[in-house]
This record gives structure tokens, sequence and C-alpha cells, in this order.
């Protein structure tokens, strides 16, 4: 089913795209005169007690399927951590429509209108509680439009695409479903004051993390989404590199032709992790240790991989909850000592 519907929407894949580097920096730019400029968005027509009810729904969402991010929530102050429930849960929604239960019935059309219904939401009208929740998130705070309609395209993309060429088709899907949320909260999160980065670097810093969170999704799930999905977020060059086709992942077979493919891949990770943490010190005080403590405990993925002997193909890696908690003063420490640093 999953085949013939891709195989379907595979003409409104645009012949050519545009380089990866080009469409972050144009929402990048966006977001910088977003943050800069002095936009005033129409108020939300909720009252208090309706506002608070919906965001209410939103943290019960965050904590119920973003475990993890959630604990690192739980770290900021009141009025930033709404806001990071509000974008997520919009996320998570957009995510939802290409991954979730009614996926079969979604066609490019239906995001389409989801991209109208985001205008909508940035002129302040609601279609419902959670709209409402991001409308008021964008009146508060100067978030750009820009990341919203590249993680649409994100979605688009899983409509027709189930196999990347090479790394840079793979860069562009993680920046639009999951770089742009770096996007979206650094404004809420704020940039210090003492920054000695500019906001375009630390921008970039925080892209990087998410493209980081979302390759360490790929490596966790590769098994599970080649084997149930039939979908390879991995590059088919690089993989012939290393002697290996898409049947040895459905095989499920670890060798250590996969064993040096993963220490590869895993090691692109921490680049990227590297690149999102000579951002963090540049983020605003109060926010770091929330960032950062999200970040570590997700990377400790990638070591969970790798004490798996690389088996991701029939285990799936994760953290214990124990751990998460032990990671989150050591994680403070690192952002206590942190310095603003040029990239």
């Amino acid at each position: 089913m999953e085949d013939m519907l891709k195989a379907k929407f595979e003409k409104y894949a645009p012949e050519k795209r545009e380089p990866t580097v080009e469409v972050m920096k144009r929402a990048i730019s966006e977001q910088i005169e977003a943050m800069n400029g002095n936009r005033q968005l129409r108020p939300v027509q909720l009252n208090a007690d309706q506002l608070d009810n919906a965001y209410g729904v939103a943290e019960a969402i965050t904590d119920e399927y973003a475990k993890t991010f959630s604990l690192g929530l739980r770290l900021m102050e009141k009025e930033k951590q709404k806001a990071v429930w509000a974008i997520y849960v919009w996320c998570r929604r957009t995510d939802e429509l290409v991954d979730g239960s009614i996926a079969s019935h979604i066609t490019p059309t239906t995001l389409n209108k989801w991209e109208e219904r985001l205008d909508k939401i940035f002129e302040g009208y609601a279609f419902d509680a959670l709209d409402a929740t991001l409308a008021d998130t964008a009146a508060k705070f100067p978030i750009g439009k820009q990341g919203f309609k590249d993680m649409i395209e994100g979605m688009r993309m899983d409509l027709y695409k189930s196999r990347y060429q090479n790394f840079e088709e793979l860069k562009e899907y993680c920046y639009r479903v999951a770089g742009t949320v770096g996007l979206m909260t650094t404004p809420v999160m704020g940039i210090s004051k003492d920054s000695v980065m500019s906001d375009t670097e630390v921008l970039n810093s925080a892209v990087a993390l998410g493209i980081a969170l979302q390759l360490t999704n790929i490596l966790r799930d590769v098994g599970e989404d080649a084997q149930q999905r039939d979908r390879i977020y991995l590059p088919l060059d690089e993989l012939a590199d290393f002697g290996l086709t898409e049947a040895d992942i459905l095989s499920g077979k670890v060798d250590d032709r996969w064993r040096d493919f993963m220490k590869f891949q895993i090691k692109r990770a921490r680049e990227y992790f590297a690149i999102a943490k000579s951002g963090i010190a540049s983020l605003d005080p109060s926010v770091r240790w929330a960032v950062w403590g999200a970040g570590m405990v997700y990377g400790e993925i990638l070591d969970a991989i790798e004490k798996n002997d690389y088996d991701n193909l029939t285990r799936r890696a994760y953290v214990p909850r124990w751990r998460k908690f032990q990671l989150l003063p050591v994680a403070l420490v690192q952002t206590l000592l942190m310095k603003p640093q040029k990239d």
C-alpha cells in the first residue's frame, strides 16, 4: 500500500531540489528579521482560562510523546515551557499527518490546507484549542514562519520519498523535519546579551542540534523503519561504499561491514552534536541547562547502539530513566562552565 501511495505522489516531487544550504539560509534570514523587527500579531481570541486549559493539553501531549524532551523543559521558566509545548504539539500534529493512523488518507492537497491553516494561526485565528496555543506563542515571541513551512515540506517528502541517494538528500530531510525545530524554539529560548556569536551562527547551531537528534532517531530506528515501513533513511551511496545493500538491512544481520558503517554514521551524528554544543553558551543562561540536558540524554542513544554491538536492526537502543536523571547534573556542570565562543 505504501509503495502504491509513494508512486502516486512522485509526480509532486520537484524536478530539481534547492540546495539544503540555500533552504536553511532563507529560513534563518527570515527568523533573524522576525527577531530584530517590531512585529505586531493579532492576539488569539480566547480568554485566560481557555488558554490555560489549552496549554495544559499541550503539556500532557508533550509529556506523553516526548519524555526526554519534556524532562529538559522542566528546567525552564514557565512561559518558555508553555511556548515550547505549543511548538512541539504543532510539530507532532504535522508529523502525524504522514506518519500516524490517518497517513494513508493524506495527500499533497491535505498538506497544502495544513499550510494555509498555519498562515491563519500566524494571523491570530485558531481552528481549535491547540492552534490557539501556537497563535498565542507567535504573538508573544518573535517566531518566524518559514521554519514551520519548511517542516511541512519535509512531510511532503515523506509522501513520495523513502530512499536517500546521498547525505545531501538526507540532510535536507533532517533539516526540514527536525532542524527547523531549532529555528522555531530559539526565539523562545532567547540569545544571551553576552553572546560573541552572530544570530546566524546561533541559529545554525540550533539547526545542528535538530539534525543531530534526527540522525540519532534514524540510527535508533533503522530496523523498524526498513522492515515495517519500507523506509531507509540512510545514504545509499555510503551504504554501497561499505559493501552493503538494502537487502542486508532487511535481513537484520549485523556483521563487520554493518558495524563499520554504523561507526561512520554515529561519528557524523556526534559531529552535529558538537556543533550544537558550541552554540549553547550563546543562549539565554536560564535555558542552557534544559537544552543541553536534553541533547546529552539523546546523545546517549548513540552510546546505547554501541553497547548493543551496533545491532539497531533487531534491537532498539534506549536510555533508562535512571540514566537520564544521572546525566542532568553532568549537563548542569557543563553548561555552568560554558563560555560564549565563536563558531
